[in-house]
């Protein structure tokens, strides 16, 4: 079992503010300022979750290279007060560098959430096939 330290909890607060601001910013016709404040909040929480070194690492593999230069460059458009490009731009690249960490979060918030009805219909849907 992991152990959890304090910068890591520090760090899904500071990544879910984040978050939080880019949803408020996109709710608000793209304001820039709060774009801008939610993209450094997600960066700085995702640093304290995994620490600077594994983020570094995993921003600058040789495979992700095209995910991370749409997301940092995404970014970089939105601090320069071009929202809709770069969220458009930041997007993309975040599909690309996340993809292989939707099923694990899925799994995560329906153990976190404990629908037993809302796993188990997932979990039964995932394993049997439609052929």
């Amino acid at each position: 079992m992991a152990v959890v330290t304090e910068l890591q909890k520090i760090g899904i607060g500071v990544m879910g503010f984040g978050l939080f601001f880019l949803l408020f910013g996109v709710l608000l016709y793209f304001d820039s300022v709060l774009l801008a404040f939610g993209n450094i909040l997600f960066l700085a929480g995702l640093m304290l979750i995994v620490g600077f070194r594994r983020t570094a690492r995993f921003f600058f593999q040789r495979h992700k290279f095209r995910g991370s230069f749409f997301f940092l460059g995404g970014v970089a458009l939105v601090l320069c007060r071009w929202p809709i490009i770069g969220i458009l731009v930041e997007s993309y690249g975040f599909v690309h560098l996340f993809r292989s960490f939707f099923p694990m979060a899925l799994s995560f918030v329906l153990s976190a959430v404990n629908l037993p009805f809302l796993s188990a219909m997932l979990s039964s849907s995932s394993s049997s096939s439609m052929v």
